[in-house]
């Protein structure tokens, strides 16, 4: 599938009209910021889907294209992608900056599980 749709069947796209209501849900959310010209994003894609099968019925994956969704930015002061934050109760947790390995997203999962993966 291509980047510019944004959302797989494993991720929901996000934007201003579904954010609040999506990441206030009650499963903890993981959120790609993302654009269409950024290389590390697409570098990163492969690794954000294949977390999004292994833990879909723990977490919710979603995507927001900083391009597109500039007020979601702004509002969580995402200045650098890909940048990967996530939810818990409508409130972010914590974020990762930048192409990184998978096991670093995990780690940040695993934080919004309460699993306390190291």
């Amino acid at each position: 599938m291509s980047r510019e749709s944004s959302s797989t069947e494993l991720t929901v796209k996000l934007t201003e009209e579904n954010f609040d209501e999506v990441v206030s849900g009650p499963k903890p959310v993981f959120v790609d910021y993302w654009a269409v010209w950024c290389g590390p994003c697409r570098v990163m894609d492969p690794v954000v889907e294949k977390l999004a099968a292994k833990y879909s019925e723990s977490i919710l994956f979603g995507k927001v294209n900083v391009d597109e969704e500039m007020n979601i930015s702004s509002r969580y002061q995402v200045f650098s992608i890909p940048t990967f934050m996530v939810f818990r109760n409508g409130q972010p947790m914590d974020a990762v900056i930048g192409a990184v390995g998978e096991a670093s997203l995990e780690r940040l999962i695993a934080g919004a599980l309460g699993t306390g993966m190291s």
